[in-house]
């Protein structure tokens, strides 16, 4: 790829968009393994410019320059202050919500404008799903005045705390006499802590995008823990973050994540390098045993074993070895630049397993058996790992987020399917900030087939992951006229609606469907949604759901996961064996246009 231009698939711009829609996907996943996106490389020098300057140049000069722990640009002065640590998670966690770190620009499917985040979540108007709706004062989908001002206020509270300087601690003298920069004023956490829980009951976007699962408790520890026991808990939520998505990715789904990521990489420029991913490119793109060796080697292994060694290890050259990993480890993952883009996070886990474990080791009385209760410590693991496991065992009540399943292909995911025109209706839901991305895209310059090939590419990405096989089997079961029809890749999709997306379907289930019906209006057949869950961890099956946006659920089933990662992207034996459990029966008053929409729903 070039700098400033792509590598778009060598297709026919005039005839492509009339193949079949497998034809075409076949063609944009062959595309995918040489070329990923093709995004050109002036997108990924626009990321590192804003993760250089805005981030890392930034924050740290915020953090140094109001906590007297300067000159920001001598690293040997600051890297184990406490109280510098302290507010680098805070800055993190305000570029999160305020929607300029993760899931931010091209690569995140926000073209024009690149910003999500506040350009939504400060609009009254716009789009609010609640996390739980047994929860009081949280009905409704829309939101108000009063949830605009929970966010502004929750992004204030962020800045104060990192703005006005450390103060000194009698827990933190006992420890370190010679500190002078003192902590994050307790006081001052209690705001932006109670402001992340009452956003996030209003909306739960507003706290998966401010990564509440990870930050929150490390904000509750900073306010209420004395100084060893608030190190020794971060080392915990770390180790437990790690783990978790170790953990995770064991199973049939991370395989087929690691070799898509490679092709993306604009670090990964050798083709052969690429193709090696693949069982026998282009015959069978399956994940290769190069692929596995990445995915369960360099991957789950790293993130079980090695934060258990750094959490016990009192050995410093044995830490050091892990630490060392680990930041190679992020490192790499900021290097693939992953369609959510977390770079910020990653660098921020690089920087932790530094601070954290060579700045205050277990040897020095930063163990686990330093806290200053057993019982304190084993109640924290327990709080940490609540969610991990409610949501490997139920995914459906528990966002991926919070069960610490990152990046491990384990996913919640759709595809959305408009009749021919139906797609504009969404440009005209009100309050909403940006267009469809189509729209974004021809806005920009681009040819509308360019545009639309585009957008198709990441049909392409979806089915090399194992629950593309799937969606795309359950298209192709129930609208036999896909062909003809719009199809998207809901991930990207729901970003232009709510203003963020990260790989989590639960961000666009039924909850979002029924919010945009509500204002737009579909006819029975014009939107349709093949939707699915997570598979649990106990469990070798996915549950699916085939919803139209004006008819509710009209179909629920399952499929094996092993059916769906033993198929080619593009389903050349047809369909993987779909277990119907439940159908809605064609109802009677369906528009005579729309018949087959519904064909094969009667049980």
């Amino acid at each position: 790829m070039g700098f400033k231009t792509g590598d778009f698939p060598p297709v026919d711009q005039e005839t492509f968009l009339e193949k079949p829609l497998m034809e075409r996907t076949k063609a944009l996943a062959l595309h995918w393994v040489e070329y990923g996106f093709g995004t050109p490389k002036m997108i990924h020098t626009i990321y590192v410019f804003k993760v250089l300057f805005l981030y890392v140049l930034g924050g740290t000069a915020l953090a140094t320059w109001t906590s007297d722990a300067g000159p920001f640009w001598d690293v040997m002065a600051w890297w184990n202050q406490p109280v510098v640590y302290q507010k680098l998670v805070l800055w993190t966690v305000f570029l999160e919500t305020l929607g300029v770190a993760g899931s931010w620009g091209p690569i995140a499917g926000k073209f024009k404008p690149m910003t999500g985040g506040i350009l939504f979540w400060a609009r009254p108007g716009t789009i609010r799903l609640r996390p739980w709706k047994r929860v009081p004062f949280t009905s409704g989908d829309r939101r108000t005045v009063a949830d605009v001002l929970l966010y502004l206020a929750f992004l204030a509270s962020l800045l104060i705390a990192i703005a006005l300087p450390g103060a000194s601690s009698g827990s933190l003298t006992d420890a370190l006499p010679e500190n002078t920069s003192g902590l994050v004023r307790p006081a001052l956490l209690i705001a932006p802590i109670v402001l992340y829980v009452l956003n996030g009951l209003r909306d739960k976007t507003v706290f998966l995008a401010g990564r509440g699962e990870q930050y929150l408790p490390a904000l509750v520890f900073f306010a209420v823990l004395p100084f060893t026991d608030m190190i020794v808990a971060a080392k915990l939520l770390i180790c437990v973050i790690w783990v978790g998505a170790g953990m995770s990715k064991f199973g049939l789904h991370f395989t087929n994540v690691v070799a898509p990521m490679i092709s993306n990489s604009p670090c990964v420029p050798s083709k052969r390098v690429k193709r090696l991913h693949y069982r026998d490119f282009p015959r069978d793109i399956r994940p290769s045993k190069v692929s596995s060796f990445m995915a369960h080697v360099g991957g789950t292994t790293v993130e079980v074993i090695t934060p258990l060694v750094l959490l016990f290890s009192t050995n410093h050259w044995l830490t050091l070895a892990g630490v060392l990993l680990m930041v190679a480890f992020h490192l790499f993952i900021t290097s693939a630049f992953p369609l959510a883009v977390p770079l910020e996070w990653n660098l921020l886990f690089a920087y932790l397993s530094v601070f954290l474990f060579l700045g205050f080791p277990a040897q020095d009385g930063y163990g686990v058996g330093d806290m200053s209760s057993p019982w304190l410590a084993a109640g924290i693991a327990a709080a940490l790992l609540f969610f991990p496991v409610l949501g490997n065992l139920r995914p459906d009540l528990v966002s991926f987020l919070p069960s610490m399943r990152q990046y491990a292909g384990n996913w919640a995911s759709a595809l959305w399917v408009f009749a021919p025109g139906a797609e504009e209706k969404l440009n005209a839901l009100p309050h909403r900030p940006t267009r469809n991305q189509v729209d974004q895209l021809q806005a920009m310059g681009y040819p509308p087939a360019v545009a639309e090939i585009t957008m198709q590419q990441t049909l392409g990405w979806r089915s090399m992951h194992s629950q593309g096989r799937g969606l795309f089997s359950v298209l192709l079961k129930n609208i036999p006229d896909v062909d003809q029809r719009t199809v998207r890749e809901a991930e990207f999709a729901c970003n232009s609606l709510i203003g963020f997306n990260f790989g989590d379907g639960h961000l666009h289930n039924i909850d979002l469907i029924n919010a945009v019906q509500s204002r737009v209006g579909f006819a029975p057949g014009e939107w349709i949604v093949v939707w699915v869950e997570s598979q649990a961890i106990h469990r070798g099956i996915q549950h699916y759901q085939v919803i139209d946006a004006a008819l509710g659920v009209i179909e629920r089933g399952t499929w094996k996961v092993a059916d769906a990662v033993e198929e080619q992207p593009w389903l050349p034996n047809g369909p993987i064996p779909l277990d119907v459990v439940w159908a809605l029966r064609q109802p009677s008053t369906a528009p005579a246009a729309q018949p087959t929409v519904a064909e094969g729903l009667a049980p």
